[in-house]
């Protein structure tokens, strides 16, 4: 293809991609009561062939081509068209898991460690044993994970798969329902982001095992603790300089911005190279960046083409990926039901007794165990690297992602119940979930 074929295909691809996330998102807002981020997650499972692909598979095939191009000599490469999908879409995320970072409130946490660690150990231990449990009966019992897995790594990877969080999910819902800055909204954040950093070490070992090379896992994890003590104890204080940059200025400027993004696209850089991958490296940055006025005018500057452009390329993109149709048997469809079972039970309900004993009341609880419960796009990160790198086949990654679909979508309607009529609701941030 040349690259003026590539140019016209990718204007139609995002033509059609933009156009059904919003249509998806007005739609399940208004009558399911879901978040922008969830919607987007639906409409990717349905641009691809669990839906699209079922009803025009030519239309999809030509939209969204996953086969390889073959050349006039018969040789075959990969179709180039969705590399860069692929690519605009981790810009997307990196730039939105900075803006998270940006809202986490760090001094808050210091406060509650006590507490963030024992909702922590309980969104870890628990689904992590259940996951790898049900790793060892799927194992022996199906084609589920690739030949070259053992069983020792099938079990790391689920279990990880089933630590995640939906962390973006989870600071959007609190930040449009005006919670980020509360005692039991922090504790979620704070909880959350430890899990998932756990879970993507976790991965490191999977992948350096599948890969028979040590220096995998040792990269990983070493390259990401020397990167969050650079961040916290050298990045932070010269990252200062942005905050007396923003004043002098009278406001964020175009270099002040464009620095800004150098730094984080080296982040994400460095973090991918060492294997932890770009979205904790910006993160990491978001937390440790000046907060006040350059924050907010950050915010202001990228929040919104990231979120209403970038993002739901990725989303799209995962969707791709999802093949519901091989889903196809009644037992395929119980071990389907099984995992969410093991999902809620390892995650929600774990971390909902684990905050009541941290001393949140019931309703607050409550609260936490669902918004930990939901997987969404941290689940579907790391699904798409399974898949990728040859560890699960597309039918286990297909019950993974219904899996984090419906954990997903419990969420939103299950906080809004549980919160609804409480004092929260008078925050001028309360958007309709």
């Amino acid at each position: 293809m040349l690259n003026f074929d590539l140019v016209i295909q990718l204007f139609l691809q995002l033509t059609v991609i933009l156009a059904t996330c919003r249509i998806v998102t007005i739609l399940g807002r208004r009558y399911l009561a879901q978040t922008d981020v969830v919607c987007e997650m639906i409409a990717g499972v349905m641009l691809g062939p669990s839906l699209l692909g079922l009803i025009a598979p030519d239309f999809q095939q030509w939209l969204f081509p996953k086969l390889p191009i073959i050349t006039a000599v018969g040789l075959k490469i990969p179709n180039p068209s969705m590399s860069i999908l692929y690519a605009i879409s981790q810009i997307g995320l990196v730039i939105y898991m900075f803006l998270i970072g940006l809202e986490f409130n760090t001094k808050l946490l210091k406060h509650h460690i006590k507490s963030a660690s024992l909702l922590s150990a309980a969104g870890i231990i628990t689904p992590f044993i259940l996951g790898a449990i049900a790793s060892f009966w799927l194992y022996h019992n199906g084609n589920f994970f690739q030949p070259k897995v053992t069983p020792w790594s099938a079990a790391l990877y689920l279990g990880a798969s089933m630590t995640i969080t939906a962390f973006p999910m989870l600071a959007r819902i609190l930040y449009e329902r005006g919670l980020a800055q509360t005692r039991f909204g922090t504790l979620a954040l704070g909880a959350a982001s430890v899990d998932d950093g756990v879970a993507w070490c976790l991965l490191a070992i999977v992948l350096a095992s599948v890969k028979n090379s040590l220096s995998i896992a040792i990269l990983a994890i070493g390259g990401g603790i020397c990167y969050l003590l650079f961040a916290i104890f050298l990045g932070q204080p010269l990252l200062r300089a942005f905050t007396h940059m923003t004043k002098r200025d009278a406001g964020v400027n175009r270099q002040t911005l464009t620095l800004m993004l150098i730094i984080l696209m080296f982040c994400a850089w460095f973090t991918d190279v060492t294997g932890i991958y770009a979205i904790f490296g910006a993160f990491v940055l978001g937390a440790v960046t000046p907060r006040q006025e350059f924050a907010q005018q950050i915010r202001q500057h990228t929040e919104f083409l990231t979120t209403s452009f970038l993002l739901p390329i990725f989303f799209v993109f995962s969707g791709l990926n999802t093949q519901i149709g091989l889903v196809n048997t009644p037992n395929l469809w119980g071990i389907t039901l099984l995992i969410i079972a093991i999902a809620i039970l390892g995650k929600g309900i774990a971390c909902m007794l684990a905050a009541k004993l941290a001393g949140e009341n019931w309703r607050e609880s409550a609260t936490i165990g669902a918004l930990m419960n939901a997987r969404g796009l941290m689940e579907l990160i790391i699904l798409n690297i399974g898949l990728e790198q040859g560890i699960i086949t597309p039918t286990l990654f297909t019950i993974m992602v219904i899996m984090a679909v419906i954990t997903t979508l419990m969420a939103s309607p299950m906080i809004a119940f549980l919160l609804h009529g409480t004092s929260y609701d008078k925050s001028p941030l309360k958007q309709i979930l």
